[in-house]
């Protein structure tokens, strides 16, 4: 219960943070190309889960206009990858979505059982 009230109350703070690395990570422009593009789907499925994830669980006014934006960024960080030496993906962009979507499922699953742990005290 205490992590959830944590990230309820800090919802802000870590989605920025979140938001700032997977930035910094997508847009670093890399000496090189790795020689197999499409190989970090994971990475990009579980940053998108922790960024979405804080908001999910705090749910502020217009929370799913601000993860439409999450989706949207997503579109913008794979146009520009190629112009600072990296791929752009739209499967990419497919992980990234994926990853919101679960992140909220799993946002829904905590609060549920959140709650269903205080009804218990």
């Amino acid at each position: 219960m205490r992590l959830v009230d944590f990230i309820k109350h800090y919802w802000l703070i870590i989605t920025l943070f979140i938001l700032i690395a997977i930035t910094a990570l997508s847009l670093w422009p890399v000496a090189q190309l790795p020689k197999v593009p499409g190989t970090d789907k994971s990475h990009h499925f579980f940053a998108y889960g922790a960024l979405i994830l804080p908001l999910a669980l705090r749910k502020p006014t217009h929370w799913l206009l601000i993860a439409f934006s999450f989706i949207v960024f997503s579109g913008l960080i794979e146009l520009i990858q190629p112009y600072v030496n990296r791929y752009g993906e739209w499967l990419d962009m497919a992980a990234n979505l994926a990853g919101l979507v679960c992140g909220i499922i799993i946002a829904s699953i905590m609060e549920y059982c959140y709650k269903q742990a205080k009804n218990k005290i």
